[in-house]
């Protein structure tokens, strides 16, 4: 692992630093495992918590907290559904790695599934499925349908623009349900323009736990914190989305 460097974060986890990208793969002042239950399980499974069974794109895998954070909360939670996860992830060396990689106590109970997914790239019971998929994002979510869920946690659009775009969102657009829900860290304005300009409601997700962060939707919501997007267009007439 030579490209990446361990890290540990404010909640006591630990993440990596990309040399490649330089970037972190986690915010280390929120905290690894903060930062995926508060800025995508839980609003994520807040808004389906009545669903049997939910389709989940995992944007991109890294080093899969935001799918191992969703099973663990929904142990913790006793919440009977099941979950099929779909995720993209361009360093399959990384997937790999993660065989040894030292992951926080809440994940001991899903160790077997950890260890499954870094050497096979895949894990299914009959409770769950995961399929890592190596190579390009935009090829692969083209694959993909019927999603009900969307975490959007690739590198920033400073050193990942591809997976920031309107063109992407568009995709994405095309592939989840109508009662789907997309998470993201990012609240940059061209951003939210790439997903408002496919039609998506934006809310501002504000917790305690974390920075804030987006929440984009295909249905208006009786959320707090909607983000008015031709507001923030009348305002800063120069602010663009992301376009390919």
């Amino acid at each position: 692992m030579h490209n990446y460097k361990i890290v540990n974060t404010c909640d006591g986890s630990k993440t990596l630093y990309s040399k490649k990208y330089n970037q972190h793969y986690h915010s280390v002042k929120d905290g690894a495992v903060n930062e995926s239950l508060h800025k995508h399980v839980v609003p994520a499974l807040t808004h389906h918590k009545n669903r049997e069974s939910l389709r989940i794109l995992d944007i991109c895998f890294g080093l899969g907290y935001n799918t191992f954070s969703t099973i663990y909360y929904a142990l913790q939670n006793n919440l009977d559904m099941k979950l099929k996860f779909y995720s993209p992830e361009l360093d399959g060396r990384l997937i790999k790695s993660l065989y040894h990689f030292e992951y926080p106590n809440e994940f001991e109970p899903i160790k077997n599934i950890i260890e499954e997914v870094s050497q096979n790239l895949y894990y299914e019971d009959e409770k769950l499925k995961i399929e890592v998929f190596v190579g390009n994002a935009r090829e692969y979510i083209k694959t993909l349908d019927d999603i009900d869920i969307v975490y959007q946690d690739a590198f920033s659009s400073d050193v990942n623009y591809e997976l920031w775009t309107k063109e992407y969102f568009g995709d994405i657009y095309k592939i989840v349900n109508d009662d789907s829900i997309i998470t993201t860290y990012s609240v940059a304005t061209p951003v939210r323009l790439s997903m408002y300009e496919n039609s998506f409601f934006i809310y501002e997700n504000k917790n305690k736990f974390t920075r804030n962060g987006t929440l984009a939707f295909k249905q208006k919501q009786e959320l707090p914190n909607f983000v008015n997007m031709e507001l923030k267009k009348l305002r800063n007439p120069n602010a663009k989305p992301f376009v390919d």
